[in-house]
């Protein structure tokens, strides 16, 4: 008899942090809810990421996942702007792992290549697959529909992952 297992994945940003929580049985997905926090920009640094935690933990505690799958950035900005990103992406590990949680880490180009066939698919293409296979998907803006994504590719890779450290 197989359970149900919730998963949250999140996108990691100072300025839109997305989350989508979705659940699994099997290998049927369902859409439980999405969003994107967006800490005010005339905050300080570490308020700003204190806001995040906050709010990362409040999804968290509302919807209670049993894993989480973080999305691993490439930075092709400025050395400060992926510092800031590395801070943000930070509080996404953090959040859940305080929590019990494991989480999982999956590089842009993985969750792209998952979800639509190809590692270099653009955010339009993404979102259509997130609503292709997640029909009652209801996200607003590209960061929650990636989150879903990444929620997704976990979804598919966590059994293979789990198979493989059976064997080892």
């Amino acid at each position: 008899m197989s359970m149900t297992t919730r998963i949250i994945g999140i996108d990691p940003g100072l300025r839109r942090c997305g989350w989508g929580v979705i659940d699994t049985l099997g290998n049927r997905l369902s859409f439980v809810a999405s969003g994107t926090i967006t800490p005010p920009v005339d905050l300080s640094l570490a308020e700003r990421l204190a806001l995040l935690f906050a709010a990362l933990g409040d999804v968290l505690e509302r919807f209670a996942p049993h894993e989480a799958a973080v999305e691993e950035t490439f930075v092709n900005a400025g050395v400060r702007s992926a510092l800031i990103l590395g801070q943000a992406r930070g509080i996404a590990l953090l959040a859940p792992a305080a929590r019990g949680l494991p989480v999982a880490e999956y590089a842009a180009n993985l969750v792209k290549k998952s979800i639509v066939g190809t590692g270099h698919a653009d955010k339009s293409q993404v979102q259509l697959m997130v609503k292709t296979l997640l029909p009652t998907a209801d996200y607003k803006g590209a960061d929650a529909a990636d989150a879903l994504a990444i929620a997704i590719c976990h979804a598919h890779h966590r059994v293979a992952n789990m198979r493989l450290k059976a064997l080892a």
